[in-house]
């Protein structure tokens, strides 16, 4: 596996969907739900995919729904050094607008941050920051965000200034690549 290319810009998002989560018709508050039997597998290949990918995040910002939670701890068993985490309640179900705000209030000073989310913001984040990059790979997160899937989006300036289409996504994979 080819590791992802070197930083072009100052900044490095790296996107995480949870992994696969038990069905919403069950009797349980959509904050609380659990991953899947699937979800607890692909997690940890989530997190082998960041190491062999050769990805280093100062800071994880991760929702702290449980299935969310659940992705993270999972993913992060594969990693010797992983970054710190910070839950926070705003990333739950946000909107790419709540999740913008979110990285410019956390990642001030910080090359790399990682977040741990949702769809459909986090999906409707990655397609609007994502201006750049391969056709090929564009097109494949126009289609969709897989659960377990990981993004990459290389971002000039500091994280105050996330404008439309002003990323180059730099990697994109799920468990089903």
């Amino acid at each position: 596996m080819p590791s992802v290319p070197d930083r072009t810009a100052e900044r490095r998002l790296v996107l995480v969907r949870h992994a696969k989560a038990v069905s919403k018709d069950r009797p349980i508050e959509d904050f609380d739900r659990p991953l899947s039997r699937r979800g607890r597998a692909d997690a940890p290949r989530t997190g082998r995919w960041l190491v062999t990918a050769g990805l280093r995040c100062d800071l994880a910002l991760v929702s702290p729904a449980l299935r969310t939670r659940q992705t993270w701890q999972l993913a992060v068993t594969a990693q010797t050094d992983p970054p710190p985490a910070v839950y926070d309640r705003r990333i739950y179900n946000a909107a790419p607008s709540v999740l913008v705000a979110v990285l410019a209030e956390r990642g001030s000073g910080l090359g790399c941050l990682m977040l741990v989310g949702h769809n459909p913001g986090i999906h409707e984040l990655a397609v609007g920051l994502s201006g750049g990059g391969s056709p090929d790979l564009l097109k494949r997160l126009r289609e969709g965000f897989a659960t377990s899937g990981v993004a990459v989006i290389d971002l000039p300036g500091d994280w105050s200034r996330s404008d439309p289409g002003s990323g180059t996504l730099a990697a994109l994979w799920s468990p089903g690549d």
